[in-house]
């Protein structure tokens, strides 16, 4: 092995340590706010009452932030973000959840898929405060799930990725569609993968994995 190797930071990537991942950073979100910070000049107060009122006396005119309570992978949580945020900017940056990736902002590409109500749906069409009462699901509840452990392994097998960044997105998005219908035909694999694009045009696997997996779920 290389000198240059640190052996002792070196991580094995395995389905079990992955999954083990995605369940520890939902685990790892406040259930409530402990700290509730001005986005504007930076300064921090303990409740919201107070955040509101520094609000009104030093940024007059200014829309202050909202508290949102999300369903997010079956669990509640309180979350402070400003009105205007969207639910992919609300995941990232306030929840620590990146599986939801940014890439064209537009709601043209699918990379930012999560699963709302049951239906695969674009995060960064999704305005935070509106989600509230909703249920939210996204890649990382569904990596750990053991149940869909079928799911992923296909993708891996079938090397349905190639730079991995919109994955994610087409994994949430196949996800709904077993969830609705678990034994698909190959048209109707493509119809719901239809609102994904993959910049390295790997989209005949997809269809192939999400196939290899319904059968394995049944």
């Amino acid at each position: 092995m290389p000198s240059n190797v640190d052996t002792a930071r070196s991580v094995t990537f395995t389905a079990e340590t992955a999954s083990d991942r995605a369940a520890a950073l939902i685990d790892g979100i406040p259930v409530s706010l402990t700290e509730y910070r001005c986005p504007i000049c930076g300064g921090t107060f303990t409740g919201y009452a107070d955040l509101k009122s520094h609000y009104a006396t030093a940024h007059e005119g200014a829309a202050a932030p909202v508290v949102a309570v999300l369903t997010l992978n079956g669990r509640n949580c309180e979350v402070l973000i400003e009105p205007h945020w969207t639910l992919k900017r609300t995941l990232q940056f306030r929840l620590g959840l990146t599986g939801a990736k940014h890439m064209c902002d537009k709601g043209v590409c699918g990379s930012c898929t999560v699963i709302m109500d049951g239906r695969a749906v674009l995060s960064c069409q999704m305005l935070a405060v509106e989600c509230e009462g909703r249920d939210i699901e996204t890649i990382e509840g569904i990596a750990a799930n053991p149940k869909w452990r079928p799911l992923i392994d296909a993708y891996c097998r079938w090397d349905a990725m190639q730079c991995g960044y919109c994955t994610t997105g087409f994994l949430v998005s196949a996800k709904a569609l077993l969830d609705k219908n678990p034994n698909p035909t190959e048209q109707e694999c493509r119809e719901a993968l239809a609102g994904n694009i993959c910049i390295c045009g790997t989209y005949p696997r997809h269809a192939q994995a999400i196939l290899e997996a319904a059968a394995r779920l049944v």
